[in-house]
């Protein structure tokens, strides 16, 4: 019992002075060099953003027009801006090629790891009923879901 007990104080001092050991003096009083010296001059208090809104889905984003004007949409465009986002990944055994409108894209490349559900997010226009935008390396194509059929084509979305 008396050795347990003598087991129990050691432990007990070792830990009392590991932590001692372990604490650092609230003033230096060596010479001891400052690990981290201030700087020349104190950083300046930045105010936060103004005016921020988190970006959200834009209003009737999924009020899809029924009615509208193929014509109005049958272009090839070069995009206005890029946008980085993750890698594309294309279906093995197919090759890089540019799809304008009038095309029938090969269902493969609109399966749903191709669809692109947050399309205001990289400025493309809410697609009409029974069309979605998908990503097809840099570009995005708006497509007939029955058919394939491209739309609309707007080169260089995606970095």
């Amino acid at each position: 019992m008396a050795h347990r007990i003598s087991i129990a104080l050691s432990l007990s001092a070792l830990l009392v002075a590991s932590v001692g050991f372990a604490a650092e003096p609230e003033h230096g009083g060596g010479a001891r060099p400052e690990a981290h010296a201030a700087p020349e001059h104190p950083p300046e208090p930045h105010p936060g953003p103004r005016g921020y809104q988190r970006v959200t889905e834009p209003p009737g984003w999924n009020s899809r027009p029924a009615n509208f004007d193929r014509g109005a949409y049958q272009h090839n465009y070069q995009a206005a801006r890029s946008y980085h986002i993750g890698a594309y990944r294309r279906p093995s055994g197919w090759v890089d090629r540019h799809w304008g409108y009038g095309e029938i894209l090969p269902r493969t490349f609109w399966a749903p790891q191709y669809l692109v559900a947050d399309y205001w997010l990289f400025a493309l226009e809410v697609p009409p009923a029974g069309y979605e935008w998908v990503r097809y390396g840099n570009d995005a194509l708006l497509i007939d879901i029955s058919s394939g059929e491209v739309l609309q084509a707007e080169y260089g979305v995606f970095a």
